[in-house]
């Protein structure tokens, strides 16, 4: 591990003398990949950086307690020998997570699709509340959210939903949310008030940018344009401006429809057709790495149940980590950081793990 510490502190210096360099920012290209490189090894060196000085700490501390007869003198080296033991071993734990494979989409943007599954209009309404649960939590995190398609019922449900959330770390902290969200309460429509069970399905995909070679051949593809159905503004029911497109391979089918112009709907079909693609392509890849896929968590199947909103209780349950919160309205709201946290700690567990038993 420290070998490759040492590398990387000495990639670090050399980047830095680099971009000190005044010819650099005249390649804008070679610019924007050095500062990208400085950003993700600046956390890694600084922690490096101060395991090095506690490390020294611990080695000074030592030699003046063995060269002291003052007590007071002995208590206080002592004190600051246990407080840089104590840090040395928070480091080490750090440095190892530092260091585990990053995920190469974790900075992308994503695009997100809700689907209503099982129990009819209770769950395009949930579809529609699990919406504003990601469009809230989105906005606490400062980042962008911009419809592509929605599929509405007449009382403020959704069969369907797809967005793009633009933001640093999107696909980071949203891949966790992949998979089926299941719901559990009295629907409005219930005079029995029975407790349904309903479901709905969510996928996270990164955005597909110029870095991922997504190749769409012509003869692949059919475009339909067609006139915008549902609640749209002015002009949007008015002209042929809707787009949907389908990918003979793989028949997926795509549809854009919240734009004016159909050349913008175009565009955003396109960007969403890109991003199954791409994401049928890892989904293929984990398959053939099943063991790679049964230690992620959030990455792997998307038929698994991962959670449960239960509004009776008023408690939400991730199955994946065990983990039960009783805050629903608070989560319904967009309050689903604990939740991501406890994911990305027990992703980073069982990485460590692997990685304890391959080394």
């Amino acid at each position: 591990m420290f070998d490759k510490l040492d590398d990387l502190l000495a990639r670090y210096e050399e980047i830095m003398n680099e971009l000190n360099e005044p010819t650099v920012t005249n390649n804008q290209d070679r610019f924007r990949k050095l500062m990208k490189e400085q950003s993700d090894l600046t956390p890694i060196v600084e922690a490096y950086k101060e395991y090095k000085k506690c490390k020294q700490d611990e080695e000074d501390s030592l030699a003046l307690l063995d060269s002291e007869s003052d007590e007071d003198m002995k208590e206080m080296l002592k004190e600051e020998l246990s407080a840089a033991k104590k840090r040395i071993e928070e480091l080490e734990k750090e440095l190892k997570i530092l260091l585990l494979p990053k995920d190469p989409n974790d900075d992308k943007n994503v695009i997100m699709e809700i689907r209503a599954g099982a129990g009819g209009d209770e769950a395009a309404l949930f579809a529609a509340e699990m919406y504003r649960l990601y469009v809230h939590y989105a906005e606490s995190q400062r980042w962008k959210t911009e419809l592509l398609n929605v599929d509405e019922i007449g009382i403020g449900g959704m069969k369907e939903v797809s967005f793009t959330i633009t933001g640093q770390g999107a696909y980071s902290k949203l891949k966790y949310e992949s998979g089926v969200h299941r719901v559990q309460r009295v629907p409005e429509t219930e005079s029995g008030g029975r407790i349904h069970t309903s479901t709905v399905s969510v996928a996270v995909m990164p955005e597909v940018d110029d870095d991922i070679d997504i190749v769409i051949d012509d003869k692949d593809i059919r475009i339909d344009v067609m006139r915008a159905s549902g609640n749209g503004g002015q002009c949007v029911n008015t002209t042929d401006s809707a787009v949907r497109l389908t990918h003979y391979p793989t028949g997926i089918v795509v549809y854009s429809q919240t734009e004016k112009s159909q050349l913008q709907n175009k565009a955003k079909a396109f960007a969403l057709l890109k991003a199954k693609l791409y994401d049928l392509e890892q989904q293929q890849r984990h398959d053939a790495e099943a063991e790679m896929r049964r230690s992620q968590i959030g990455t792997g199947d998307r038929s698994e149940k991962i959670r449960t909103y239960n509004f009776p209780q008023g408690r939400v349950t991730d199955h994946r980590i065990g983990l039960t919160l009783y805050k629903l309205d608070k989560i319904m709201n967009g309050d689903i950081g604990e939740i991501i946290d406890g994911c990305i700690l027990a992703d980073q567990t069982a990485k460590l793990a692997r990685m304890n038993q391959e080394g």
